[in-house]
């Protein structure tokens, strides 16, 4: 049971209520941690825009999810892991890729390069060397790709603390936080 309670619509204020609806139509559902979220729209409109920022910059959408999966397991949000697990497979990610995700690579060396330096950033608070930046660049991201790795990390913890702080009941298919071996 959640620490926070969602707020649904037969509760939400007016404010409340036109933000979830239009969670609704975007996405055919509202994700409880939005639903958590919603007890301050000011809160949930930031992250909505942050969330839409991040999601029309230039890097795929499988890096993107790969990035979610890597710090959802590396924070231990098992909501985030769940719901990136889901999101992961309409991307076209493979159970496998999932897996090396969470465990801090990928199949795809490009894209290994970005969750290493994203679990980086986490775990050092940013604190990355000019060898990681190297090793960043020199796998093909740009100045751009690069912020927009560092805005995922930032978007990402926001929602793995969100998920832990709250407890909020896991709306997606379980995946638990142990990787299968």
């Amino acid at each position: 049971m959640s620490r926070i309670a969602t707020i649904e619509n037969d509760t939400a204020t007016p404010e409340q209520k036109a933000l979830l609806d239009a969670i609704q139509e975007k996405l055919g559902m509202v994700p409880n941690f939005l639903k958590i979220f919603a007890h301050s729209p000011v809160a949930l409109r930031a992250f909505l825009g942050l969330h839409g920022v991040a999601t029309d910059g230039t890097l795929s959408a499988a890096t993107r999810e790969r990035i979610a999966l890597a710090l959802a397991q590396q924070n231990g949000c098992e909501y985030c892991v769940s719901a990136h697990t889901a999101i992961g497979r309409k991307t076209g990610l493979s159970g496998d890729e999932m897996a090396a995700a969470r465990a801090g690579t990928s199949e795809d060396a490009q894209a290994a390069i970005a969750v290493k330096f994203a679990q980086s950033l986490m775990e050092n608070k940013g604190e990355i060397s000019a060898l990681e930046l190297a090793e960043v660049r020199g796998a093909g991201y740009s100045e751009s790709d690069i912020v927009e790795i560092i805005t995922h990390v930032g978007m990402n913890f926001l929602t793995n603390i969100l998920g832990k702080a709250s407890r909020v009941e896991i709306d997606f298919p379980k995946v638990e936080l142990k990787i299968a071996a």
